[in-house]
């Protein structure tokens, strides 16, 4: 079977469903495939930065129909305890992706968003045409988003450079019942990685961590390395203890890469963490995927209706306009993320910023973007 959609999207995550809602609603035919179906959890630190907010309200997403929490204040606790405190510059909510993924989902649907669930075994570009092979059919588009996630099959059969490369970094999320401040999203900081910790919708705490997976692999299990590691950390322990998993077990992934990536490869346009992945420990991921998402599909229009002459501009205006908005938030959370691997540093760093929030707020800030809007 072979169909002819004006864009093709493949991977149905923050950004794949942002950019069918983008394009769907400036009238193009958008198929978008994705391998699992709606709803499903996923490993994330499910805060978003309320900067993403006036662009969900243009494509027509009203997330206070899902009664997230509404968050203010950061803090941050290095494994000695010393803890630093601030406002978050615009706030954020917290929403989980299992909630959020799926209205997007419905929403895509509503505005004639075709959505296959099926897993991509090939993609290829030959005479200015792709040619998308899934495991049931074959799909030839003119133009192609890639927002296929942290790590994928489809990096393999494009032979991307991180892919090669083993990651040392594995993520571990669950839900749980508990008492926690709603107002807050906190970070704490322990041997080999750092947790976070946030309230969602339906009075439920998430709690996703980052952890080096040579300290991760000495233990028999989550529960062993928990308390093993995580819990030299008085005040993560203090939380993991009070707290009841809602989960049968934690959601893990691993091969987490911060390394550079392109963000277009064989001529697909790379979107959220398939073009590049914030540390966690920014908090600002899912912002980031969703503004990227709107970057590239402001560009596809453009293309689509000849602003953009050639696809060779194309490229080049979209890998432009992923550096000039992520390229400093990036390099700044790979530094920082790095400086707080260094026990004593962070130590250093913490005492620092408890002392002076208004440094922990200027550090926030090189991570985080102005309000988005689109015309």
């Amino acid at each position: 079977m072979r169909t002819n959609p004006d864009v093709l999207i493949i991977g149905g995550g923050l950004a794949g469903l942002a950019g069918a809602l983008h394009l769907s609603k400036k009238g193009l035919k958008v198929i978008l495939i994705e391998k699992n179906t709606f709803p499903k959890h996923k490993v994330c630190g499910e805060y978003i930065s309320n900067e993403i907010l006036p662009y969900l309200f243009w494509l027509d997403i009203d997330v206070s129909k899902l009664h997230p929490t509404a968050i203010s204040n950061f803090e941050f606790t290095a494994q000695n305890g010393k803890t630093a405190k601030t406002k978050l510059p615009l706030g954020g909510f917290g929403i989980s992706r299992y909630e959020l993924d799926h209205f997007l989902f419905q929403k895509a649907i509503e505005n004639g968003c075709t959505v296959i669930t099926e897993t991509v075994t090939n993609v290829s570009f030959q005479n200015d045409i792709f040619t998308v092979t899934t495991s049931e059919q074959m799909l030839n588009a003119k133009i192609v988003l890639g927002a296929f996630g942290k790590r994928s099959n489809i990096d393999q059969i494009l032979s991307r450079d991180f892919i090669s490369k083993k990651s040392p970094w594995l993520a571990v999320k669950s839900h749980y019942k508990g008492n926690f401040d709603e107002s807050l999203v906190a970070l704490y900081n322990f041997q080999g990685g750092y947790c976070g910790v946030s309230k969602v919708e339906k009075n439920i705490i998430n709690i996703c961590y980052l952890a080096d997976f040579e300290t991760f692999k000495k233990y028999k299990n989550i529960e062993e390395y928990q308390k093993a590691v995580l819990y030299k950390n008085k005040k993560l322990k203090a939380v993991l203890e009070n707290s009841t998993s809602l989960f049968e077990k934690p959601l893990t992934i691993s091969q987490i890469s911060f390394d550079k990536k392109e963000p277009v490869e064989n001529h697909i346009l790379m979107i959220g963490d398939t073009a590049g992945l914030i540390h966690p420990m920014c908090g600002n991921g899912m912002a980031m995927a969703i503004h990227s998402a709107k970057i590239a599909s402001e560009l596809v229009l453009d293309f689509y209706y000849g602003k953009i002459e050639s696809r060779n501009e194309f490229e080049k205006k979209y890998r432009k306009e992923w550096k000039k908005h992520f390229g400093k938030r990036l390099f700044f959370g790979r530094i920082l993320a790095k400086a707080l691997t260094h026990k004593n540093l962070t130590h250093v760093l913490t005492t620092v910023a408890a002392s002076m929030p208004s440094l922990l707020s200027i550090i926030i800030k090189q991570t985080h973007g102005r309000p988005i809007t689109s015309e």
